[in-house]
């Protein structure tokens, strides 16, 4: 045993730790992706009041990201498993990154022309960026073994949350001392910086110049798929067979309640990438740049959430060796402690507001481990499909979450029952991993 022990710890002591680098890297490229998402809710409102937007418009503007994310999921997922990640991520980084940018361009347009540009602008983000997160589940499943991919994936995914913890101050500050359209110059710009620092430094575990053996051997030997990101040569590729795949894909109830949760969680994530800092504004009575820097404390607790889910679950599967029930404890747990986020109905303190508002998210953040679960089940011949898949169930609710809340904000004038239509998801998001999903594991494909 003690003989045993030693042997390990040397070989421990002697792999490399790419590894780490490769989840630093896509939690970058996951937090600038969320920033440049969120930049249209910080400089919304006074690009709102420029352009006399109603919340109902203002709700299809916000909407306009989320109509090409989903449309694009399907066929972004089928470019991952074409030509692999690195340089379908890399063009999508540089072409999301240039779109934010060319919105601060709206204000040399005037009146219906400057909502058309800026709605056609922001639909072009949102197929720029469709293939990030498949792509982020591609990679985890790459680089990562059975027994690390969730801590993996919850980093990744924490992303989402510090975005706003880095940037929402710095937008609210570039937005109240420099003006709206200096939020999209910025943040477009930081965007093609990290594309570039992506191609510079991404590969597969295969062609990783840094990576040794003793690494490569640990992360196989525990369930790695390490050629899954090896380009597809056209003939290997066959349309109709990607077709009966995604087919077979959406006749799995598990795979099916897994999409269901994973819009009710997506639903809380649009709330606070599009009205949560004109919510503070509007029905706080909070500056712009107050707004900013409060948001990011949600975002804060998100974050820390995020990064605790994954560890909780990764531990859970080592005690319990149960897959299923690693996954789903801190999913429910999560998304029945967002539910709270109604309460903000019934306290009129802003410390009271920011803190259930904090709490939410931070169950938000236990609970998002959609990702996690995508790596865990998405069958080898079809990840990015499979991924693709996921996140057009998930981020469908980036269409209908900002139109629901702006006729509910413009039905009430109050945000009521926006707070509530939120909540209620959170319920049906756990609801669903209860009743739904039964057993977690990998899909197996039938011959096509």
């Amino acid at each position: 045993m003690r003989t045993s022990a030693i042997v390990s710890a040397v070989t421990e002591a002697r792999r490399s730790r790419v590894r780490l680098f490769i989840v630093t890297m896509l939690f970058l490229v996951t937090t600038v992706n969320y920033a440049d998402r969120a930049s249209l809710s910080i400089a919304g409102p006074a690009l709102a009041k420029e352009l006399h937007l109603s919340p109902v418009a203002m709700g299809y503007v916000f909407s306009a990201f989320g109509w090409s994310y989903v449309i694009a999921q399907v066929p972004g997922g089928w470019l991952l498993d074409r030509f692999g990640s690195r340089w379908v991520y890399a063009l999508s980084i540089l072409f999301w990154s240039l779109f934010t940018m060319m919105q601060g361009w709206i204000g040399f347009f005037t009146g219906a022309s400057a909502i058309a540009v800026l709605f056609a602008l922001r639909l072009m983000v949102g197929l720029a960026e469709a293939p990030s997160f498949p792509a982020n589940a591609r990679v985890v499943a790459a680089w990562f073994p059975d027994n690390e991919r969730g801590t993996a994936s919850a980093f990744f995914n924490s992303g989402q949350y510090f975005a706003p913890v880095i940037f929402s101050p710095l937008m609210g500050w570039l937005a109240y001392g420099f003006g709206w359209r200096c939020v999209f110059y910025v943040m477009g710009g930081l965007g093609l910086i990290v594309g570039f620092v992506w191609i510079k430094t991404m590969y597969g575990p295969k062609d990783h110049p840094a990576i040794n053996e003793a690494e490569f051997d640990y992360i196989k030997d525990g369930g790695a798929l390490v050629d899954l990101d090896t380009p597809k040569d056209s003939r290997d590729v066959d349309n109709r067979s990607q077709w009966a795949h995604i087919k077979q894909l959406l006749s799995n109830r598990m795979l099916l309640g897994v999409y269901i949760g994973q819009y009710c969680i997506t639903t809380l994530t649009y709330f606070f990438l599009t009205w949560f800092p004109v919510y503070l504004v509007k029905e706080r009575g909070l500056s712009i740049l107050h707004a900013g820097f409060i948001a990011a404390l949600p975002a804060l607790s998100g974050f820390i959430g995020g990064v605790l889910g994954g560890v909780i679950s990764d531990a859970l599967l080592r005690r319990t060796q149960s897959l299923t029930l690693a996954r789903k404890v801190p999913i429910v747990g999560g998304m029945l402690l967002s539910m709270c986020i109604i309460g903000c109905n019934y306290v009129d303190s802003q410390a009271l507001v920011v803190g259930l508002m904090a709490l939410a998210f931070f169950g938000k953040g236990i609970g998002a481990l959609g990702w996690a679960v995508v790596s865990d089940t998405s069958p080898k011949e079809a990840g990015g499909s499979s991924g693709g898949l996921f996140n057009t169930f998930g981020n469908m609710a980036g269409i209908t979450t900002p139109i629901a809340i702006g006729y509910i904000v413009a039905g009430t004038g109050s945000f009521n029952g926006a707070l509530v239509f939120v909540g209620a998801n959170a319920l049906v998001a756990a609801a669903a991993y209860l009743l739904i999903v039964g057993k977690i594991e990998r899909v197996r494909l039938q011959p096509t």
